[in-house]
């Protein structure tokens, strides 16, 4: 399966409005950050987006992206879910409902401040015709397993999510220690650093660092992050391993942990 990082940025994105430190400044593309976002392309060819951010639009045109047939949630901040309304465009393309999947939290959220996109399909694509499912363990997505992975996001329970070799954690002050088990053997982690100083809510550099030596990934890249991280100066300080995405990188990733009945159970 292949990742594609849509997004790396924080809330504000990079460059931020007004700024002007060296990373806003910066030419290099690699410091240009929208907001935080991912997809997988399953072997299958199906596509299984990662939260739907307000620059949604933005990096569908740069990435030419032409389908989604699922839609993974973190949370429902406005950086991970405002953007929910240009699914429409891949509802009108596909002719076809798209699933949503997040925990109950989260579909609730969504049923009350976007009820209008959940729709059953009909002789008009003029809005988006989504369905959301509510979930709290393992499930099968198109042939692939997809773990939730329960995290903390200051004082909220959010989900990351596995697929096959590969996990997402972002917006995460603590993974909990019965999460960690659930990250053993990745080939790739992308996972949240926000800044150089502590946050409430989310890790920083240090505590990206100590998160990584102890899941062990293959190679984890570092992601929703502030315009305090610069990207040549970050990498450089990095310890092997650990790499600091960008918008638009894309991974080939080994092939997906397929789903068996003992799985599900």
């Amino acid at each position: 399966m292949q990742l594609t990082m849509l997004g790396v940025g924080s809330s504000a994105g990079t460059p931020m409005i007004g700024c002007q430190c060296d990373t806003c400044q910066s030419n290099d593309h690699r410091n240009k950050r929208t907001r935080c976002s991912s997809l997988i392309t399953l072997d299958n060819g199906k596509s299984i987006l990662i939260d739907t951010g307000p620059d949604l639009r933005q990096q569908a045109l740069r990435e030419g992206l032409k389908s989604v047939d699922a839609v993974l949630y973190t949370h429902t901040h406005a950086d991970h879910m405002h953007g929910i309304d240009d699914l429409r465009a891949f509802c009108q393309r596909q002719r076809a409902q798209i699933p949503l999947f997040g925990s109950s939290q989260t579909v609730s959220h969504i049923t009350e401040k976007f009820g209008y996109t959940l729709r059953e399909p009909g002789n008009f694509w003029d809005l988006p015709v989504l369905k959301a499912h509510a979930i709290s363990a393992p499930f099968e997505l198109f042939g692939t397993l997809v773990t939730p992975i329960p995290v903390k996001h200051g004082n909220s329970d959010i989900y990351g999510y596995r697929i096959g070799n590969f996990a997402y954690i972002t917006d995460v002050s603590e993974i909990p220690d019965s999460s960690i088990p659930l990250l053993e053997n990745l080939e790739v982690l992308l996972l949240d650093c926000l800044r150089l100083d502590a946050h409430y809510s989310h890790i920083n550099l240090e505590q990206s660092l100590r998160y990584a030596s102890l899941i062990k990934a293959e190679t984890t890249y570092l992601i929703h992050m502030t315009h305090e991280l610069e990207y040549a100066t970050l990498t450089a300080a990095l310890p092997d391993g650990v790499s600091v995405g960008y918008d638009g990188l894309k991974i080939n990733i080994k092939a997906s942990t397929l789903i068996s009945e003992q799985s599900l159970c």
